[in-house]
């Protein structure tokens, strides 16, 4: 079984997101969404407010798993048995970052490789931190983010 972990703070989850595990879920068999914490970010939601966001988004995927896990990214594809990690690229500036990541994560597990998607022409620009500041400054979001993100950030507010 090729399964593959798609690592993220998903904060909140994004059209972007959604459209990456569900190009990634044609590809393994099964994927395992890991909300990751990162100490280089302040949250808006809880982990667990994360985990159950993204799995109402995804609850149509039989093959896909909602997790978290606080610890280093490499270690949890080793414990779950992955065999890749899935990322998504939204810019070049994006690629700089998760080369690296990339070339980390395989010193740390050389059984992992690395699957990169392109994000698609509608949600390039989109990020978690760019909705939240269109949000809260105003703006209407409801094309960025999933249903049920819209009313997290909503009940957030």
């Amino acid at each position: 079984m090729k399964i593959a972990i798609y690592p993220g703070s998903f904060d909140p989850v994004t059209n972007g997101h959604v459209d990456i595990i569900r190009r990634a879920v044609r590809v393994f068999d099964r994927l395992i969404v890991v909300v990751a914490s990162n100490v280089r970010k302040e949250t808006l939601f809880t982990m667990e407010e994360r985990v159950a966001l993204l799995r109402r988004c995804t609850s149509d995927l039989p093959n896909v798993r909602v997790d978290a896990d606080a610890g280093l990214i490499a270690h949890y594809a080793q414990r779950v048995g992955a065999m890749a990690i899935v990322k998504g690229l939204r810019a070049m500036s994006d690629f700089d970052y998760e080369f690296q990541q990339a070339l980390t994560n395989r010193k740390l597990n050389n059984a992992i490789e690395t699957v990169f998607f392109a994000a698609d022409g509608e949600s390039m620009f989109l990020s978690s931190s760019m909705v939240k500041q269109v949000f809260f400054l105003g703006g209407d979001v409801s094309g960025f983010v999933p249903p049920e993100a819209l009313n997290a950030l909503e009940n957030a507010r």
